[in-house]
């Protein structure tokens, strides 16, 4: 297995250094910033191979070219957002697969936060790189496309392993938590993971990854059509789309 450095940025990103020690290569997810990623492969005496993009928000990108003069690397990213990508060397689309050494990243297209959002899936290693689409406890704000996209995009998650773990692109996971408890209130693997996440927060360390399992448990982006939640909301006429799309918005207001 390869291993995953969690690598902070600005205030609240993360960035995530996939070191395969097979291959020898180094695969950087977003890059934020180049500070603390350069500090990163510096003292790890790690070089830097490529770096793949989720979308285009200047907090996954802004580090890229500082990087790029450094490193003969190559940027990875979807070609039907190019245009708003620092210059990518690899275009890719929906259903693609890239092989990086011995990893082979599934790309898959979850438009909602912007138009162009991919995600990485790695299918052996049983991880996904998601971005602002699917995060620890909810999932991205809705910049660019609508609800009913996104929700489609939270599907797309549903066939594959649920013991797959999440690496998101932020720590909004308190307050994601916190949003879960007001219209979750009554599950108790919800109450459960509350209690663990304050724990690891009081400790500084970071929530994530989560697995799959536990965000279909917990996530209320994931639980639309739960009968207590649609109870509590009153959505019993509303479609699965719609479910998503209502409590989008109480989130947007919370």
């Amino acid at each position: 297995m390869p291993k995953i450095k969690i690598i902070p940025c600005l205030s609240d990103n993360y960035a995530y250094l996939i070191v395969d020690e097979q291959s020898k290569k180094n695969i950087l997810i977003d890059a934020p910033e180049a500070g603390p990623i350069l500090d990163c492969l510096k003292k790890n005496s790690l070089n830097l191979d490529y770096i793949l993009l989720t979308h285009h928000h200047p907090d996954h990108i802004d580090g890229v070219e500082e990087l790029r003069k450094k490193y003969n690397l190559r940027v990875v990213g979807a070609k039907r957002d190019k245009k708003r990508l620092p210059g990518l060397d690899i275009e890719v689309e929906d259903g693609q697969t890239i092989d990086i050494g011995e990893m082979k990243f599934n790309v898959i297209d979850v438009d909602g936060h912007t138009v162009g959002h991919v995600a990485f899936i790695c299918v052996k290693e049983n991880i996904g790189f998601t971005g602002d689409s699917l995060m620890v406890m909810g999932c991205g704000r809705l910049f660019e496309d609508t609800p009913e996209k996104m929700y489609e995009s939270m599907e797309k998650f549903k066939k594959f392993s649920k013991d797959m773990k999440i690496y998101s692109g932020h720590e909004y996971t308190k307050s994601n938590i916190e949003f879960a408890l007001s219209i979750d209130k009554d599950n108790p693997q919800l109450r459960d993971r509350h209690k663990r996440v304050i724990e690891t927060l009081s400790e500084n360390e970071p929530t994530i990854p989560s697995t799959l399992r536990e965000e279909y448990e917990t996530n209320p982006f994931l639980r639309q059509d739960d009968p207590s939640i649609v109870k509590t909301l009153k959505m019993e006429t509303l479609t699965s789309s719609e479910r998503f799309a209502k409590i989008r918005s109480l989130k947007d207001n919370f």
